[in-house]
């Protein structure tokens, strides 16, 4: 099937889908739809069309891309448009230059071919690949398919799909039964957005159970919001897996975030019942079904105990508000500040620093415990009482011998590694940094994570 994929870069923040991402992709949304009324929103950011009706009715893809990417300029924000056979190809066709490309049909395989393994996504079997030779989408499309499921599983099989141009998986061409969907009427609207994004979540598993019962899985939901003032909204959200109860509640709050952008003066899209925003109906609607085909769960249950954290979380954040309850992604970094992010619960967290790099001048595992969000200020003096410094090729003065952190008395250091010098961002003088760090035991049986920056020494974090 012939796809558009429509992609907006500067919408996009640093491939972090957010609220403003959200609000300002709204009205994008609003002008592909004066196109094409099934669009899918991928993300915030990116959107896709069928192409091969518009096509007809504008005069053919290059004048269905030409059109669409006037639109979206006319509107402040620059556009990529791939076309291509498939999803996949098309998303790659759209990053493939300034405005996008245009991959004549059947050609998909011949385009894909000279992309890296790294475009497909899958961390462990793109570190893996490379190592075997396998470095390109055309070296992968030309393993035969018994090897590429013997050798990497349902992965490599995927993979192999992909690399060829094919969709992902086969999709069931029917609309759903009317009974799957769920909905939720709101008598008085609510006053915050908290308990709609909380209703969300138990619309999507009452409409998970549904599907559940008859076999299905949900790729594609279909979220209407009908507001007190009489006018509705309704958007196709897509994920590459099956979506989650979680997922869909994202998606819901992305909606809701778009709504003011659509309304440019107008109030806070969720109010009491005298502003015309307020929210009466959701509803959820599955769009896309394909063959639930199971999942592993593993060994001792985890999937069962993150489901009873998921729902906690929700209902914290439906009390306190959806930035309250955060959740720890990985992130780079080489202070331990630095290598966790903290992201709101259910919200998809991509930093801007990959895990995955190198980073020199780590401090290795273990991890601290305690990570101080701010640096404590401390004291290191050897056994004389003089202050322990460190030269510029990482001479100690002296061995630690006391450490006093924010004035309290000074404890006996009983064991201590180190220095390990790092200079950072040496090429910026307004950012750049010079550390020594060194790891510390006193004799209370705490060990720590010291600096010495600038003349002055400072605890990073303990071990606890």
């Amino acid at each position: 099937m012939r796809v558009l994929v429509l992609r907006c870069p500067d919408l996009l923040a640093d491939e972090e889908p957010g609220e403003g991402s959200a609000q300002a992709f709204e009205p994008v949304v609003a002008l592909v739809e004066g196109f094409c009324p099934h669009v899918e929103v991928l993300r915030p950011g990116v959107c896709a069309i069928p192409a091969r009706g518009p096509a007809r009715y504008f005069g053919g893809e290059a004048e269905l891309a030409s059109r669409l990417s006037a639109a979206v300029s006319r509107a402040g924000h620059g556009c990529q448009v791939g076309v291509a056979d498939g999803l996949f190809a098309a998303g790659l066709a759209a990053r493939a230059g300034p405005g996008g490309l245009m991959v004549p049909p059947g050609k998909a395989p011949e385009f894909l071919a000279r992309f890296p393994v790294g475009v497909l996504g899958m961390p462990e079997l793109c570190e893996l690949l490379p190592r075997l030779g396998i470095e390109t989408l055309g070296q992968l499309a030309g393993l035969p398919p018994a090897e590429a499921v013997s050798r990497f599983g349902p992965p490599g099989e995927l993979a192999r799909r992909l690399a060829r141009g094919l969709d992902p998986r086969p999709l069931i061409p029917r609309p759903p039964r009317a009974d799957l969907s769920a909905a939720l009427e709101f008598d008085p609207t609510p006053a915050q957005s908290e308990p709609v994004l909380f209703a969300a979540k138990a619309l999507a598993d009452q409409m998970h159970d549904r599907l559940a019962a008859g076999g299905l899985g949900c790729v594609r939901v279909r979220v209407e919001v009908r507001y007190s003032d009489g006018t509705q909204v309704s958007r196709l959200w897509r994920h590459d897996g099956l979506l989650s109860a979680l997922a869909v509640a994202e998606r819901v709050r992305w909606q809701l975030d778009g709504r003011s952008a659509s309304r440019p003066g107008a109030p806070v899209p969720l109010g009491d019942d005298r502003e015309p925003g307020g929210i009466t109906l959701l509803r959820l609607v599955p769009d896309q079904l394909v063959r639930a085909t199971g999942r592993q769960l593993a060994l001792w249950g985890d999937a069962v105990v993150s489901d009873r954290v998921a729902r906690a979380a929700i209902r914290v954040q439906a009390m306190l508000g959806h930035e309250r309850v955060t959740r720890p992604v990985p992130a780079g970094g080489r202070r331990p500040v630095e290598q966790v992010l903290l992201v709101p619960f259910g919200d998809a967290g991509v930093p801007q620093r990959p895990a995955d790099r190198p980073w020199p001048g780590q401090i290795p595992v273990p991890s601290p415990a305690t990570v101080y969000p701010a640096p404590r200020s401390a004291s290191v003096t050897d056994s004389v009482g003089a202050v322990v410094s460190v030269g510029g090729r990482a001479g100690l003065s002296a061995a630690p011998a006391q450490l006093s952190v924010e004035g309290d008395r000074p404890r006996l250091v009983t064991a201590w590694a180190g220095p390990w010098p790092v200079t950072e961002r040496w090429w910026d003088p307004p950012q750049a940094c010079r550390q020594a760090r060194f790891q510390l035991v006193t004799d209370d049986g705490h060990a720590w994570l010291a600096a010495l920056q600038d003349g002055h020494w400072q605890i990073e974090a303990r071990y606890d």
